[in-house]
């Protein structure tokens, strides 16, 4: 009987980047169209031009209390996640930040990446001192809805008319998790 060959298991890294050029800028390009074209696209529903996408990236990463996550799989990036922070003049919510644009490129699913992701935000957010992280999500969005269920965040509302598909609206999630009470 011969010996199978062990598959070998994907490397899986998620950082904090101030900078995204060159292959990674096209990685982190790619990985978003696919989000996009899947269903899954942070607001759009077909994917906009790769200079549109490029200098969304790009500003992304200029915008104050704005902090930009990404995940790799063997070395190239296939997803996103970022963490805002509230404005200097709220004060009434000043411990409450959001996670937003948290996504996996379809063909890198299945690894834990979008969990890993997920955990790398909270974790910056408890670091900052945050006490609660806010999120919104499509109903269509199942497998992420399920992933923030199963992470303890808690849906508190639901918007009926929170994005027009097609001829369609589709509901929206919103949630948070207490901070404090996951640790």
């Amino acid at each position: 009987m011969a010996k199978q060959a062990k598959k070998k298991k994907p490397t899986i890294e998620i950082s904090k980047v101030t900078e995204i050029v060159g292959p990674d800028l096209n990685d982190l390009c790619d990985a978003a169209e696919s989000a996009i074209e899947e269903g899954g696209g942070f607001g759009w529903l077909k994917p906009p031009t790769r200079q549109t996408l490029e200098n969304f990236w790009r500003g992304a990463l200029l915008v104050p209390g704005r902090a930009v996550f990404i995940g790799r799989l063997d070395g190239v990036i296939v997803g996103s996640a970022q963490l805002v922070q509230p404005t200097k003049n709220n004060e009434a919510q000043a411990l409450s930040a959001t996670l937003t644009t948290n996504f996996v490129a379809p063909w890198a699913r299945g690894h834990g990446l979008a969990r890993a992701l997920t955990a790398t935000v909270e974790d910056e957010a408890r670091r900052d001192g945050y006490l609660v992280l806010n999120l919104d999500v499509r109903a269509t969005q199942e497998a992420a809805i399920s992933l923030y269920e199963n992470a303890g965040y808690v849906r508190y509302a639901v918007h009926p008319h929170y994005a027009r598909v097609g001829d369609e609206w589709v509901a929206g999630y919103y949630y948070y998790k207490d901070l404090q009470a996951a640790e």
